[in-house]
């Protein structure tokens, strides 16, 4: 599975870099693979695990903010693995023609 998710702190002002940068590091430290752009991180493993890590990554944030968002996306897609990567070639094969 794959989720993409954003987690913000809410009521520490509007610089949230830091407190983004602390849940983007548990994200990295897990050996998932991942990605991270201006909106969201995604994550790819089995159920279990990216929750996981999506659980700590809040918990991390939560930790020096009063208040925390989180915004999450999944595909589940039993079977399918590397789709972190094979989706975007796809696109970018499509788009090459």
């Amino acid at each position: 599975m794959i989720v993409a998710f954003s987690v913000t702190p809410l009521g520490v002002g509007e610089d949230v870099g830091e407190y983004v940068a602390d849940a983007v590091r548990v994200v990295r430290e897990s050996g998932l693979p991942n990605r991270t752009d201006a909106m969201f991180t995604s994550i790819e493993g089995d159920w279990d695990e990216v929750m996981d890590v999506v659980k700590r990554a809040v918990a991390v944030v939560e930790e020096r903010a009063p208040r925390v968002s989180l915004v999450l996306k999944a595909d589940i897609r039993p079977g399918v693995s590397d789709g972190l990567t094979s989706k975007v070639e796809t696109v970018e094969r499509h788009l090459a023609e």
